[in-house]
């Protein structure tokens, strides 16, 4: 890289970080203000039909190479399974809890992540110091659900919104982790574009099989389905991918972090939605949860790259980078 250009890519990148912490995060409001206007797996359906048609035709365009044969496949079930289950029970949820519950839950990747791995081919058993970490992380979310449930009980809104979160993660994790493991030669912004338009094809079928096809759609729901393709799925995703590429991996992540508080923030000053002190107390200590089980999980990867040869180096596919970029915050 000449040093002239340094100084003006590496602002770029940092202004691409922080349009990624920003506008995932709006994109929890987004999903509830749509959801006025759509059914929730309509509204996926949609969204991300129109986002990966889009993007799959610029990279088409711009010559870029196009996954195939068994590859498109593999790359479509993997983007079906994060971005359509994901975010389809995602924006079911959004239904009965805020948008803030929702962004705090979603922080909660990291847990299902250490346990579906070690539950996949390859993948590996997480270490102690790893369960400790999720322990604190438990601890939060009862936190958070204890005392609506108790209140409530099973009838609870907040609780069958936090089991229809925990498939919504469960099902993000699981396609981030599969997509890892596709080997490819295609760019991640390609193999992103394949998911989008996969998952917003498939999500047609549960929309049409349990819900009422939208007849009208107001102004301001178009506005909210506009905002998460353009802000969401275009700007999002392209800015992470280049501040992935730009910026060292531990310093993107902390857009876990700021998304949450962004969306509890948007939530209360623009929806009138609620924030009690106790949910502020949940999420301090989730995240630490997520911290302590991302340190971890570093030590780790660490380890093994010390203890890996140099002439016996793992394929690493581009779509890792693209299970990363699909996988968000949500909400994206």
């Amino acid at each position: 890289m000449k040093p002239t250009t340094a100084l003006p890519q590496a602002r770029l990148a940092y202004a691409a970080l922080a349009a990624v912490c920003f506008f995932w995060g709006t994109t929890y409001l987004g999903i509830r203000i749509a959801l006025e206007s759509l059914p929730p797996f309509y509204l996926i359906a949609i969204r991300y039909t129109i986002s990966g048609a889009v993007l799959l035709l610029g990279s088409a365009l711009s010559g870029a190479r196009l996954p195939q044969g068994r590859e498109w496949l593999r790359t479509a079930a993997c983007g079906i399974i994060c971005i359509g289950v994901g975010n389809g029970f995602l924006a079911r949820a959004e239904l009965s809890v805020s948008t803030g519950f929702a962004a705090i839950v979603y922080t909660t990747c990291p847990f299902w992540m250490a346990g579906i791995d070690a539950l996949l081919p390859g993948g590996r058993m997480p270490r102690a110091a790893t369960v400790a970490a999720l322990g604190v992380g438990a601890a939060g979310v009862l936190l958070i659900l204890a005392p609506d449930s108790v209140s409530h009980g099973i009838a609870s809104a907040q609780l069958s919104g936090f089991l229809l979160l925990q498939l919504s993660v469960a099902g993000w994790t699981t396609g981030a982790l599969l997509q890892k493991r596709v080997r490819t030669t295609v760019s991640p912004l390609v193999s992103g574009a394949v998911q989008q338009l996969a998952a917003g094809l498939a999500m047609f079928v549960p929309a049409a099989v349990w819900e009422k096809a939208p007849s009208h759609i107001s102004a301001r729901g178009e506005f909210a389905l506009a905002y998460l393709i353009v802000f969401g799925s275009f700007v999002g995703f392209t800015a992470f991918i280049y501040s992935m590429s730009h910026l060292p991996a531990p310093l993107v992540s902390i857009y876990t972090f700021v998304n949450p508080v962004v969306a509890v923030f948007l939530g209360c000053a623009l929806y009138g939605e609620t924030f009690r002190g106790r949910n502020a107390i949940a999420m301090v200590v989730i995240f630490a949860g997520v911290y302590l089980v991302r340190r971890s999980e570093s030590a780790i990867r660490q380890t093994f790259h010390k203890t890996e040869s140099p002439g016996n180096e793992r394929h690493t596919s581009a779509g890792s980078t693209a299970g990363e970029g699909v996988r968000r915050s949500r909400g994206s």
